[in-house]
């Protein structure tokens, strides 16, 4: 057999028959006197295969004996070859060790008690008569100081209720000429008040002596229906759209003067901080003034100018826990609840109550805003902020919900309407006292020392 001959053999043959060429191959080299290699005709691929594993099984059959299999059992099973993947687990993986019990994680939760939905009544808690109630959304006639004494306006009279005994007492009665009483606010000492006449003049009284101090004049042309305190600082806003900044403690008062407003000022309100002003008038308008631009020779320029609002604004109240987000109500004609940014100016959201917007108070301990509407349900209603969903509406009064005041604890609203009454409302819940952490009984590091140098 040459070598072409083997060349073509191995050509008209597939790779499957390589046992046939072998066969062939050894018949040859019985018939010839010498062999004479050619590597042209030879197939490696197979030979390397019947070295290293075709003649396992079967050119050996002597080594595979009873007891060498047996033997190389024993050894896979002593050295764990007979794993098929070595890093395949046999078996589910052993459960990781508790470093912390269950029990402790148990004992924890239960010492640190779930906080409860706080239930906000649906009825007053107290109802008072307020007879000859000026129905007057203009006017500003209620007001609680922090000495827990509630003020209100009731046709030329001032009455006072205490709200730790529950006893009434009368101020002062004014008489014709100058009333009715157009509006009432506590000094921030609890002490000493401020009641706005029909007749453009602002008296000062002393609740606790029960005597007048003073009468500021020639400031306001018309009647002085709102007020607010920044220290001693005294701002009033009348019927002829001046703002005035009177310093009662001197006696040339007038200190400042804010001019925008074209009607009459219903609404004003200090921030905490005392720096900005924010008022709100019957010509639709929302002005913000910053204290630093108050000038005493000359009207003092807006902050802000803010004409979103469709009708009059009188609701007003700053946020207690961000100091620039100031709440603002509309009239009939709006009912719109706003949010404002006072440092920016900007709008932050409004919300359509669908009613008349009589007065703002945000809740001191919880994001919650209170609302006091009126026609057609005369209601309050409380707010989620920010979202501004509704938590609840509050209702009783059977007339426009003109005035709110908020407890100095913040728990309590009052609320006087023109249906002649003065209901209280535990709407804000109890605050919650902070309890003293519990003293360790681990000794911390150093506690025997004033100071480490």
């Amino acid at each position: 057999m040459d070598a072409g001959s083997l060349s073509a053999s191995n050509a008209n043959h597939s790779r499957c028959p390589l046992q046939e060429q072998h066969l062939q191959r050894k018949q040859s080299r019985e018939n010839l006197d010498r062999f004479i290699p050619n590597r042209s005709a030879m197939d490696f691929d197979y030979a390397h295969y019947m070295v290293t594993e075709g003649r396992k099984g079967k050119e050996n059959p002597s080594f595979s004996s009873p007891s060498r299999e047996a033997y190389q059992k024993r050894l896979a099973e002593t050295f764990n070859m007979n794993r098929t993947r070595i890093l395949a687990f046999k078996n589910k993986p052993p459960a990781p060790v508790e470093l912390i019990p269950k029990e402790f994680f148990s004992s924890v939760s239960h010492d640190k008690p779930v906080k409860a939905r706080r239930h906000i009544p649906q009825t007053s808690e107290r109802t008072l008569d307020a007879p000859d109630l000026v129905d007057d959304y203009y006017l500003n006639l209620l007001d609680w100081g922090s000495g827990n004494v509630l003020a209100i306006a009731l046709g030329n009279t001032v009455y006072l209720w205490n709200a730790t005994d529950g006893s009434t007492s009368e101020l002062v009665t004014v008489d014709d000429e100058v009333g009715p009483v157009t509006s009432v606010s506590w000094a921030p000492d609890g002490r000493h008040i401020a009641i706005g006449l029909n007749n453009s003049e602002i008296q000062l009284w002393d609740s606790t002596a029960n005597r007048q101090l003073r009468t500021l004049r020639g400031g306001h042309r018309m009647r002085v229906g709102s007020l607010a305190w920044n220290n001693h600082i005294l701002t009033t806003g009348g019927m002829d759209g001046k703002i005035l900044n009177n310093d009662v403690r001197i006696r040339d008062h007038i200190v400042e003067n804010y001019r925008g407003h074209d009607q009459e000022v219903c609404g004003l309100k200090w921030s905490l901080s005392g720096q900005q002003l924010a008022s709100g008038g019957n010509d639709n308008v929302l002005h913000i003034w910053d204290r630093s631009m108050a000038s005493s020779n000359s009207a003092t320029q807006w902050l802000h100018r803010l004409e979103e609002h469709t009708s009059a604004v009188k609701a007003l109240a700053w946020c207690p826990f961000q100091g620039n987000l100031l709440a603002t109500g509309g009239g009939a004609g709006d009912r719109n609840i706003k949010f404002w940014n006072t440092h920016t100016g900007a709008c932050l959201n409004s919300v359509d109550t669908g009613s008349q917007v009589c007065a703002l108070l945000w809740n001191k301990n919880e994001r919650e805003l209170l609302s006091s509407h009126g026609f057609s349900q005369n209601q309050l209603t409380l707010w989620k902020y920010p979202s501004m969903v509704k938590m609840g509406e509050l209702n009783g009064h059977t007339s426009r919900v003109l005035f709110m005041a908020q407890s100095p604890d913040g728990c309590t609203v009052a609320s006087a309407a023109a249906d002649e009454t003065l209901r209280f409302w535990n709407v804000f819940g109890t605050p919650e006292v902070a309890k003293p952490a519990p003293k360790s009984s681990v000794t911390e590091p150093f506690a025997h020392l004033n100071r480490i140098r």
